[in-house]
């Protein structure tokens, strides 16, 4: 998962376009129980003529100012000082109230009849933002504040083990390898304090009010809706479709959980994780149990003659670096006839931590110019995962490029689900076959069909157990926005959440006062969640549609479309239209049909399901 940097508008910039601001100084912050006062004064409407002059003058600013930008966030995530805090946090503010400003300015032409393209790019401006603030004041400054301090606490949060200070990147190794339930426990509940909570809670309160206040400014009643309406229809209707796709995808989740739950219990002891019940959340190999597949050894599915492989064990077998890793990923894209990325990409990218100095380690593709600027960071460690998150990070790159010949505010994902599902749907051909062919599995190696359902396990356990996970972070935020949770609510009923999508529970009693959801990176940075449940749908819709234009017969779970070049023109034109179209549009140019669809998970993942509700028969699945 990532943040980019790709302008949509400097709004945008900071939101799908992957800059989030953040501050360090508490002089004059807003708190919480402040009230934020607006007024909104009429305005003259503006000829289709005038429209036109004002949107090539605010495409033109945008791309100005957002190579400004992105320079800017790049070296505050690169060298995390407070001076870079002091800078990221000023050229926040200035892109906030920049973006309030060309937002404000569509009212004009609110009544006006535009050409389709036209009113497309006046919605993107007053839509995409992701936290607006009202238009004068310091508001605009005081959310820089906030939100850089919470990024910052974040980024720079370690916990003491064996009196040495360790960072997140390695205890989130920690977690998927260590099986002490105390140690975990422990480890889990000391992030969780590492954060600096309070502050963060409180910080975290006093945003909402702001980006609320600028939301409604804009015509929106509050932030969720303004959110929701990103997606080519009402607010209402998407949260809706959110719903519907869930249910498509829940039974499979359900018989997962039943399964993983079971083997928890066979491995700790009833004590530890009860047969019936939520699932202790720090068992499941990450520090969020969003991902469950560093558990394989527990709860994986074995082959009845032992085949399948490690493909950490292959990276390390045939001395793989960080490096490597990257350039076998860009290989994958230009074999399906893309070009290689420019050679900056590798000059200016960061691709492992650095020894001397904080960092933000979480991984993401920049885009800092709109043009050939592409640039990945990420902390990369030697293993399966980051195999596969290089193969996700590269698809943001090599879509960033494709749509660069796009007007400026069409320099985007479809929505930003796609951005999302782009490169983890490469990374769903990174089977056995496509192992074999890059060399680093031999033939005779490849384990038989009788080896799928071990397979398809590992790879639900990281996408299955994500599903629910994605939905119930936005689902917080969205009842946060509306005021349906309040400050004093915000950990009670993050933890409802968790328990009512997830089926989860913490490992240690949690208290009110305590700020659990900005121990993620994407609650801390101010990331809409809603694109990686989206990318889930549509990465499988891609692999279906993609393994049919290939012509492959075999299990879908099977399929690679390494070196395909049909595939990869098919790929490429609809990367190249970018936002300039609704998004059902892009999605029936490389699917050829118009509706997102969990359909093509429950298919890939078919053998499996029945697999598991075999085994489950005589559990008492659910944890009601």
């Amino acid at each position: 998962m990532t943040k980019l940097l790709a302008g949509v508008a400097v709004g945008a910039l900071l939101a799908a376009g992957g800059y989030y601001a953040y501050g360090n100084s508490q002089d004059g912050a807003v708190t919480a129980d402040e009230t934020v006062m607006t007024e909104t004064a009429p305005v003259a409407a503006g000829s289709v003529e005038d429209a036109a002059s004002f949107l090539a003058e605010t495409e033109a600013e945008i791309a100005d100012f957002g190579e400004f930008a992105a320079h800017t966030a790049w070296v505050y995530a690169n060298f995390i000082t407070e001076d870079t805090e002091y800078l990221v946090s000023r050229m926040s503010a200035e892109a906030t109230e920049l973006s309030v400003q060309q937002a404000g300015a569509t009212a004009r032409f609110a009544d006006t009849e535009l050409p389709l393209d036209m009113r497309r790019k006046m919605t993107m401006l007053t839509a995409g933002i992701t936290l607006p603030t009202p238009a004068g004041g310091d508001y605009a400054q005081r959310l820089a504040e906030l939100t850089t301090r919470m990024s910052s606490a974040y980024s720079t949060g370690t916990i003491d083990i064996d009196d040495t200070p360790v960072t997140l990147d390695t205890l989130e190794v920690m977690m998927g390898t260590e099986r002490d339930p105390e140690f975990l426990a422990m480890m889990w509940n000391d992030w969780r304090a590492a954060i600096n909570p309070a502050q963060m809670s409180q910080d975290y309160a006093a945003m909402v009010e702001i980006a609320n206040a600028g939301a409604r400014e804009l015509g929106f009643s509050d932030l969720a809706e303004m959110w929701l309406s990103n997606y080519d229809m009402p607010a209402d209707e998407m949260e809706a479709e959110v719903e519907r796709l869930w249910g498509q995808v829940e039974p499979l989740y359900e018989q997962l959980h039943c399964y993983v739950r079971d083997g928890l219990n066979e491995t700790y002891g009833e004590d530890v994780q009860a047969t019936t019940g939520p699932i202790r959340a720090d068992l499941l190999g990450n520090m969020w149990a969003q991902g469950w597949a560093p558990i394989n050894d527990i709860v994986g599915i074995q082959s009845s003659d032992g085949g399948g492989y490690d493909l950490t064990q292959l990276l390390e077998a045939n001395d793989y670096t960080p490096r490597q890793m990257v350039e076998t990923g860009e290989r994958f894209y230009t074999s399906l006839g893309l070009d290689p990325l420019p050679e900056t990409f590798w000059e200016r990218s960061l691709i492992t931590r650095p020894r001397d100095r904080d960092v933000v380690c979480h991984a993401s593709a920049w885009n800092l110019d709109n043009e050939e600027d592409i640039r990945i960071k990420m902390c990369t460690h030697v293993n399966a995962e980051d195999f596969r998150t290089v193969h996700h990070e590269l698809g943001h790159n090599f879509y960033q490029r494709a749509y660069r010949g796009q007007d400026m505010l069409f320099r985007n994902g479809a929505h930003d689900g796609f951005h999302e599902a782009i490169g983890d749907f490469v990374a769903l051909s990174v089977t056995p076959d496509y192992l074999v062919q890059i060399g680093l599995l031999d033939q005779d190696e490849v384990p038989d069909e009788s080896a799928d359902l071990g397979l398809m396990m590992d790879l639900a356990l990281d996408k299955i157990a994500f599903l629910p996970f994605a939905v119930m972070m936005d689902q917080w935020r969205w009842r946060v926005f509306r005021g349906e949770i309040t400050p004093d609510q915000y950990n009670t009923a993050w933890w409802e959440l968790r328990e009512q999508y997830q089926g989860l529970m913490p490992p240690v009693d949690r208290p009110a006062d305590a700020f659990d959801p900005g121990a993620k990176y994407h609650i801390a940075n101010n990331v809409p969640y809603l694109r990686y449940f989206l990318s889930y749908i549509l990465q499988f819709q891609f692999q279906q549609a993609a393994c049919d234009m290939a012509g492959w017969e075999g299990p879908l779970n099977r399929c690679t479309v390494y070196g395909n070049e049909e595939v990869g023109q098919r790929f490429n034109e609809m990367m190249e239209m970018g936002a300039s179209q609704p998004w059902p549009d892009a999605l029936e140019a490389f699917t050829g049909t118009r509706e997102m669809d969990g359909s093509a998970i429950i298919a890939y993942f078919q053998p499996l399901m029945t697999h598991l509700e075999e085994q489950n028969t005589g559990s008492s699945c659910g944890w009601e």
